[in-house]
């Protein structure tokens, strides 16, 4: 094996090790958002009732290989692909704690003593699509799924729209907070995460993970992951097809982290593609709102063209991208694919008119994670008070960078700096405002 190769595989092996599983089974550490001297800023009076549990329910679409017991019940799912899609709600106890009040005071308290134990307690597989691709026949000169797998499909798809809306319509919520994850990441990961982030987030949406089948072994795990997840693209945009589809849900905030970028962008472009091909607005067909690209393994050059060329942006009320120019495993990726990530872009070493068309959009902003003296992984996006403070932000205000809701520092156009201290103030009225579209 030659010297380049060793090398090659080393860094792929160091690459899955930093790539931001969540393997401690922890809430994320409190946002400083709700540590100030006050202590009271968490919305509680905001969050329905039907949410002021220490169990919560995350539904999840996946097309991971179902992991069965000794009895053939399905209580996980693991690395390897399924061509039909499970439907299901996974349930997560914040561990250890009786009662929903002291969940609220955990929440407000800093320090390791108020980190909280997030444990799986099991779940429910609800519906599963039929393999895809489905059976086709020609006919009239194209090629058209038979009436059979149509009808399969269609009553399926109607139970999944059906156990959304029935949701939505017991918390009287609107909205879904939809997570996809990253390379590296088990299914238990995934669910934790977004257990966080939308517990932080004042619990006023429905948690939805997507999980793709991430987590491969060995020194070619990266690349395996890669493939993975441009084998759920597919997948994914079906999934988002039934989600636009339930009267219930007005809008779909995303969060995906990683390489869970480049699934969700993907099939997120083509979808508007399909929209736009059809005569039909995207942001109204697909109900896309606040997207928050986290720590983007994307290609930078690649974003500039199939996602700023094709106004990918006009889908969304707004675009937040966390950047940190000192993310290890996106520089391994770099060194790897010989092309600079975004979620490691330094804004410094864009070009003018780099510059001009983010600033042209009007509604994609690169948020600069200044690490100071704190270490800063990949999975910075929940293990950071600061970072996670300004999702919270974008999420329950939708309010744009450098307003008074969302006081990030200006560097230049769309780009904006978060410092480790950031909001440095809480103001009473920054969780109070109505959720309206931008």
């Amino acid at each position: 094996m030659s010297l380049r190769s060793t090398v090659a595989i080393l860094l792929l092996i160091v690459l899955a090790a930093c790539a931001g599983r969540n393997t401690t089974g922890l809430l994320s550490p409190t946002p400083n958002l709700y540590t100030f001297e006050t202590g009271e800023a968490y919305p509680e009076a905001g969050v329905p009732i039907r949410f002021r549990t220490t169990t919560t329910e995350i539904l999840y679409m996946t097309d991971r290989n179902p992991v069965v017991d000794e009895f053939g019940a399905v209580v996980s799912y693991g690395e390897r692909r399924d061509d039909s899609m499970a439907f299901g709600a996974s349930w997560v106890e914040y561990g250890g704690l009786g009662s929903w009040g002291e969940l609220i005071e955990r929440t407000q308290a800093s320090g390791p003593g108020a980190m909280t134990r997030l444990a799986p307690v099991g779940l429910t597989e609800l519906a599963r699509l039929p393999q895809t691709p489905l059976p086709y026949q020609s006919g009239g000169g194209r090629l058209q799924a038979t009436a059979d797998a149509n009808a399969a499909y269609a009553a399926r798809s109607a139970t999944i729209r059906e156990e959304v809306a029935a949701r939505m319509r017991a918390s009287g919520v609107d909205r879904v907070l939809l997570y996809v994850h990253g390379f590296n990441n088990e299914f238990n990961d995934g669910v934790g995460t977004l257990a966080s982030i939308w517990h932080y987030a004042g619990r006023r949406s429905l948690p939805v993970l997507f999980s793709w089948p991430a987590g491969n072994d060995g020194p070619l795990a990266y690349f395996r992951d890669i493939e993975s997840g441009e084998f759920s693209v597919f997948h994914l945009k079906e999934f988002m097809r039934i989600l636009a589809d339930v009267p219930e849900v007005k809008r779909i905030d995303i969060v995906a982290h990683s390489r869970g970028s480049a699934v969700m962008t993907d099939a997120l472009r083509e979808l508007m593609l399909e929209s736009r091909g059809g005569g039909r607005d995207p942001r109204q067909d697909l109900k896309t709102g606040v997207l928050v690209l986290a720590a983007a393994d994307l290609d930078i050059g690649v974003t500039r063209q199939r996602l700023v060329a094709e106004r990918f942006a006009d889908g969304f009320e707004q675009i937040n991208i966390y950047t940190n120019p000192n993310d290890g495993a996106l520089r391994l990726s770099r060194i790897i694919g010989n092309v600079t990530r975004l979620g490691s872009v330094d804004p410094d070493k864009l070009s003018e008119r780099e510059l001009a068309d983010l600033e042209g959009t009007g509604n994609v902003n690169i948020v600069i994670v200044d690490g100071g003296s704190v270490r800063l992984g990949h999975a910075y996006f929940r293990e950071n008070p600061a970072v996670l403070s300004d999702i919270v932000l974008a999420l329950r205000t939708r309010a744009m960078p450098g307003t008074q809701f969302r006081p990030l520092d200006p560097v230049a156009g769309n780009i904006w700096s978060l410092h480790q201290n950031y909001p440095a103030e809480v103001l009473p009225e920054m969780l109070d405002l109505p959720l309206v579209d931008r």
